[in-house]
């Protein structure tokens, strides 16, 4: 009985699946070489976009510790299981990428090519395979096949080091700086941009080395032309942007939340400082000799209502001020409810998919992708018999 319900599921979640909108992405298939942190979630952002990403678990699991109903970087999805150290294994693989648009693997350098689907591989099965390889440090260079996580990769890049208070350690930024945004999303925008050329005319596959570091490098393009010109100082709390202007920070309320400050332009900063009852009184915010006296000033008066009352006096304003809210409270924010800028599917609530699309927009439309449970579904939409006969053998 057990056995039927959970075949019944199986059915009604296909359903669902294919009923959903199909997203910017739709026709473009994907198979993902199960891993942990920026590969899968930039599987999954395609996979949010439509694209048919069909995950090859390895038997046995080897994901993080999380129960794999709540792992949300696998939404959307479709898993397979495949042990690539056994001797049908690589093949099964190469039989996917035959059928394949992109294929994703964040593996070690040489790893894949050892279990034989490499981008050689792939590319002699498939030409036009866009390959997207993600890991810290690339491809190639000294600390290449060494192993490391997001907070070593953004220490090099000097992007750890602009953030936090002056005279103390730097702040860690979950890992979101690394993983994310120098290494998921760089991963996407240089699939994307091969997927591209691989359909025009003449355009062939090619390999997308998409590193960490490269990637958060690139994203402090703006600040180092900013330190080039004068106008940012190689230390932490002594700038614009990075909490040591008086007016760009987070204060204490009191109730012991915060409140974000963004008033940088002249006209934001005049609507601050006269809803935050400073006025005339405020120290002039372009001495910058008298930032410290206009820091304490505006912390005294934060001090003095709780974020909720300091977020009624702001609200709606162009003060460019808004209340630091927990990861709970995100998606009871008024504006983000307006906009549905989070979800619940499954029971569970999760960011929407973004950006929006006018025509084609995307939707959640399948929840984490349970290792190996649409086998059947696979190998029927992708042609693949040698998958169901791999788990009858079994």
């Amino acid at each position: 009985m057990a056995g039927e319900a959970a075949d019944e599921r199986a059915v009604r979640a296909e359903r669902a699946y294919k009923a959903a909108p199909a997203g910017p992405l739709a026709g473009v298939r994907v198979v993902e070489l199960a891993g942990i942190g920026p590969a899968p979630f930039a599987a999954m952002l395609l996979a949010d976009l439509g694209a048919d990403v069909v995950r090859v678990d390895r038997p046995g699991g080897g994901g993080l510790a999380v129960d794999p109903r709540y792992d949300l970087t696998n939404r959307n999805k479709r898993s397979v299981l495949v042990d690539l150290k056994s001797p049908e294994g690589p093949g099964l693989v190469l039989d996917l990428v035959d059928r394949a648009d992109v294929l994703i693997e964040g593996f070690r350098p040489g790893v894949a090519e050892r279990l034989g689907v490499g981008p050689a591989d792939c590319h002699a099965r498939n030409p036009r395979l866009v390959y997207g390889r993600m890991t810290g440090w690339g491809q190639e260079g000294p600390l290449a096949h060494t192993a490391g996580h997001d907070i070593a990769y953004i220490a090099v890049t000097g992007a750890l080091g602009m953030i936090g208070k002056p005279g103390e350690p730097p702040a860690v930024p979950a890992n979101l700086v690394g993983d994310y945004a120098g290494g998921s999303l760089y991963l996407v925008i240089g699939i994307l941009a091969a997927l591209r050329h691989a359909g025009a005319p003449g355009g062939t596959g090619q390999v997308v080395d998409a590193a960490i570091v490269d990637g958060t490098a690139h994203l402090t393009a703006m600040i180092h032309g900013m330190l080039a010109a004068g106008g940012w100082q190689d230390r932490r709390g002594a700038n614009l942007l990075d909490g040591g202007c008086p007016f760009y920070g987070t204060y204490e309320t009191s109730d012991g939340l915060h409140m974000a400050v963004g008033a940088l332009e002249q006209q934001f900063y005049d609507t601050f400082v006269e809803l935050l009852g400073l006025g005339d009184r405020a120290p002039a915010r372009k001495d910058l000799a008298r930032w410290g006296e206009l820091r304490e000033a505006v912390a005294a008066r934060f001090k003095t209502r709780t974020r909720a009352e300091w977020t009624a006096v702001f609200e709606g304003t162009d003060a460019c001020v808004a209340p630091v809210l927990s990861l709970r409270e995100a998606p009871l924010h008024p504006h983000l409810s307006a906009r549905s800028t989070f979800t619940d599917f499954g029971g569970i609530t999760q960011p929407a998919p973004a950006p929006r699309f006018s025509a084609t927009p995307a939707v959640v439309r399948g929840g984490p992708a349970q290792p190996g449970a649409d086998t059947a579904s696979v190998a029927r939409d992708w042609d693949m018999p040698g998958l169901t006969a791999k788990d009858e053998g079994a």
